[in-house]
């Protein structure tokens, strides 16, 4: 079987706790949403943490209550998944993408600057691989400008700039719990916020747009309920929820596993100059959603397709994280951007592989990864 580059790690623990809902009352709508939400507000530091069904139902509530609509742009980035650009549409807003630094792939600040307009709403920011983006060179644009910041944080739970957690340095703060994210719900998001009128938006957004849910009227005894938006069902259940505490319980742990095998690639990429980590801001604590390496082809005698290949083969799940979104059939078709307008971004797709890191790892599996390394840019080499 090959290593995969992330893969979630399911307990007893999580199991028990999932079905110890299976066995109650409430399956949706019950208190272990709100359980989840204020553990996972108090991990993050913020005041507020609403949940949702995915990483992609956050970021459109996200876009959604600061009432993005037709006619309005934001700017993002294009390394990213495309969900994060995705969202802006659903709102009828329009995307523009600007470039990112060539060492870390973070959206650069002054390319930002660049592309605000009159019809700029809004900053949608990533910290992509895990690393924090410049968050106080993005509120300084957002306060310049009167703009509202967006930070998908899909891939940085349990990040740090300056100390402090992501998840309450923006307006909102999106986060993901994909299988290969820091923490499982099997599908599942969270927006944090500091703000408790967006919190109640975001609330409603994910309820159909209804001010009140089940529980709620449960308490009071009422059935009354009223439509005061347009919203979705955008709802987690409680059996995720319940699976999300007990994940939540063993971030830290995971967290320092992580960081233990991005130093031990750190380590071996110095004896493998054909390939170079991203760069990591001194201000930051990394989390290393993913381990993002560039090849330098001028050292190679092949493609990134040929290397990839070659690794696949030896059992190693390398990936690719991204195609730049303006590069996909849908946006280039429309023209959001053209080949050739983000360079950095798009040399950096030639050159990138995403290396398998997930806390389950042992050591032997990371001694895979770095002897196939070896292995397979020797026969590369020029």
């Amino acid at each position: 079987m090959p290593l995969p580059y992330g893969k979630q790690w399911i307990d007893e623990e999580d199991i028990a706790a999932v079905v110890d809902v299976l066995r109650s009352d409430w399956l949706t709508t019950g208190p272990k949403i709100e359980e989840f939400e204020t553990a996972f507000a108090a991990t993050t530091g913020v005041k507020y943490a609403v949940s949702f069904s995915s990483g992609t139902a956050a970021l459109h509530g996200a876009a959604s209550v600061i009432a993005l609509r037709p006619g309005d742009e934001a700017i993002t980035t294009p390394m990213t998944f495309c969900a994060t650009a995705n969202c802006l549409l659903y709102c009828g807003a329009r995307p523009v993408f600007a470039d990112v630094e060539s060492d870390t792939l973070l959206i650069d600040p002054a390319e930002i600057e660049r592309h605000i307009t009159s019809q700029t709403r809004a900053l949608v920011v990533v910290d992509y691989a895990g690393q924090p983006v410049a968050l106080h060179e993005m509120s300084a644009l957002a306060d310049k400008y009167g703009l509202t910041v967006i930070e998908d944080a899909c891939h940085a739970l349990g990040a740090r700039l300056e100390g402090r957690p992501v998840g309450g340095l923006s307006t909102m703060t999106v986060f993901s719990f994909h299988p290969v994210k820091h923490i499982t719900t099997a599908e599942g998001g969270m927006v944090t916020t500091n703000d408790p009128g967006l919190a109640e938006k975001l609330r409603c957004f994910r309820n159909h747009g209804i001010g009140s849910d089940h529980r709620q009227r449960e308490r009071l005894g009422s059935w009354f309920y009223e439509m005061v938006e347009l919203g979705y069902n955008y709802r987690l259940t409680d059996l995720q929820c319940a699976l999300g505490l007990s994940q939540l319980r063993k971030l830290d742990r995971w967290l320092a596993r992580r960081r233990e095998i991005a130093h031990r690639y750190d380590l071996a990429l110095q004896q493998l100059p054909a390939l170079r980590p991203l760069a990591v801001h001194s201000n930051v604590e990394h989390a290393y959603h993913l381990y993002v390496v560039q090849l330098d082809l001028e050292q190679l005698n092949g493609a990134r397709s040929e290397i990839f290949a070659a690794l696949r083969a030896e059992g190693i799940g390398v990936n690719v994280h991204y195609i730049p979104v303006h590069l996909h059939p849908f946006y280039r078709e429309r023209g959001f951007a053209v080949a050739g307008s983000l360079p950095r971004a798009e040399a950096a797709y030639e050159r990138i592989l995403s290396l398998p890191l997930f806390p389950r790892m042992s050591d032997s599996d990371v001694d895979d990864v770095v002897e196939a390394l070896h292995k397979v840019l020797s026969e590369f080499s020029r």
